[in-house]
């Protein structure tokens, strides 16, 4: 067994509590004693049926707004978008009409209270690189706290040398050695932190947590009415697989029929195949889970504060931005793997549309542009002509990965994809105003050259294949002008 000693004297320098460096000391062992945290086929069955949002009890809304006032919403927020190029937090990104995902959700939680004549804390999990930065940008919203605490934190650890499990060093970037534990860490912080005692003892009894770029994770009052009438411990709101969600954690069951979630990192190498098989495994967690807090408080209390949720087993370069660098395991566990603790946990199928995460600059696209409209309650909805299915974005990662990119490339905002089903964009295009993309569009710039989509250009549906100084813009308004064709390929 490897010696913890290193560990143990690195956080507590760091002012890491004794409760964490516990929890950390379990899942070290686990990787030292040669623990890969992975589930093979055999220990995860397929999931055939679940309780369905669009045939739950009607009445179920009424509970709902019975069980409002006992009700905490939960953003995880830990997040500062590195794969996007940003150093802050991603949710300060500007993502609708000028409002980023904090904004929107701040205002979703202020109509409802106004709406319901409820308070519903809003309640963030911060690191300690987005805490600052988010309290300042919710400083705008004073009505917002009254009263509770806004945020708790989520604790940080020590990478780990692949060759010698010894803590990581990398004195370029002394940060760079330290990461999060993934966001199973939401329920030791929320204990560590006080955070849980302090709702407990101000009568909160229901959670809801999800990720803050999901801006379609919103309190849903059947939802609510399901999981507060039927009593459960804990709900895990699923979607149905298509292939894009292949690689994502989907929902099993064990062989004795207790529900659980896998994630890729815990596949056998050997299974993958298995693992993407949306057909055996056919729902995904959206990770919109619903606890109840004073379960989760007795089961922390049993198990002395170690929910001991399954290992998962990162291997990263030491530094993200240096894929070159020496390897490093991180030592992660996932909220939604917490559905195998709880006796009657329970999973239920919901709308797509309650997941609409941002990870790259293809899903901030779709949710800038007109396929998703921003309501007066603040909550998001596809545009009708989007028939219930957001369009689908691929950006080319050479000229679009970042974030900064992204706005130097569509300098007036994203073009209109509301009667588009799907835009492919490969090399370096440039895209100007009121561009219009309809059906199903690739553009494909010459490589080494810049290609300039006129203002005002319609991609229309009905083509085969043109060159772009063929395509037709839309008449433009009173002093536009258009840029001059280029050579370069678009076919729809």
């Amino acid at each position: 067994m490897s010696d913890f000693t290193p560990f143990q004297q690195k956080m507590l320098a760091a002012g890491i509590s004794q409760t964490f460096i516990e929890h950390y000391h379990f899942y070290y062992d686990q990787l030292a004693a040669g623990a890969t945290g992975y589930i093979s086929h055999d220990q995860a069955q397929p999931v055939d049926t679940l309780p369905i949002y669009t045939e739950l009890d009607p009445c179920l809304p009424r509970a709902g707004e019975k069980a409002l006032s006992r009700t905490v919403v939960i953003k995880l927020n830990g997040g500062l978008g590195t794969s996007m190029g940003m150093d802050g937090p991603k949710s300060l990104l500007p993502v609708k009409n000028g409002l980023s995902f904090l904004d929107i959700i701040a205002r979703q939680i202020l109509h409802l209270r106004q709406q319901s004549g409820t308070h519903i804390p809003l309640v963030l999990m911060n690191s300690f690189y987005t805490s600052a930065e988010s309290l300042a940008a919710l400083q705008k919203y004073p009505d917002l706290a009254q009263g509770h605490p806004l945020e708790f934190l989520q604790h940080k650890q020590p990478k780990i040398w692949k060759t010698t499990l010894q803590p990581a060093e990398w004195p370029q970037d002394p940060e760079k050695a330290w990461c999060p534990p993934g966001h199973g860490d939401l329920y030791t912080a929320l204990a560590d932190s006080g955070m849980l005692h302090w709702l407990l003892d101000h009568g909160y009894e229901h959670a809801f947590v999800s990720n803050v770029d999901n801006l379609g994770a919103v309190l849903d009052l059947s939802i609510l009415g399901f999981f507060a009438s039927s009593q459960l411990p804990f709900l895990m709101e699923v979607a149905q697989r298509t292939p894009a969600d292949r690689k994502g954690g989907h929902l099993a069951r064990t062989a004795t029929g207790q529900l659980l979630l896998r994630e890729l990192a815990q596949c056998p190498p050997d299974e993958e195949e298995t693992f993407q098989d949306i057909q055996r495994y056919q729902f995904f967690n959206t990770n919109n889970l619903w606890v109840n807090l004073s379960v989760l408080a007795t089961t922390l209390q049993q198990r002395h504060g170690l929910l001991g949720l399954p290992l998962i087993r990162n291997e990263k370069p030491v530094d993200p931005s240096s894929p070159a660098s020496p390897r490093v395991y991180q030592l992660e566990t996932a909220m939604g793997s917490a559905i195998a603790l709880f006796d009657r946990a329970q999973a239920l199928c919901v709308p797509r549309a309650r997941f609409a995460p941002v990870k790259k600059n293809n899903d901030l696209l779709v949710l800038m542009s007109d396929a998703y409209r921003l309501n007066q309650d603040y909550t998001l909805s596809l545009a009708p002509e989007c028939s219930g299915t957001p369009p689908s974005v691929e950006l080319d990662d050479r000229y679009y990965q970042l974030f900064a990119m992204l706005q130097q490339r569509f300098p007036t905002g994203a073009p209109s994809l509301r009667h588009c089903q799907k835009l492919t964009v490969s090399g370096d295009v440039f895209f100007g105003c009121n561009v219009t993309v309809q059906g199903q569009v690739q553009i494909s710039a010459p490589e080494g050259s810049k290609l300039h989509i006129p203002d005002h250009m319609q991609l229309p549906a009905d083509a085969q294949s043109a060159n772009l100084d063929s395509a037709r813009p839309a008449p433009a308004a009173e002093g536009d002008s258009l840029c001059p064709p280029v050579d370069g390929t678009i076919s729809v």
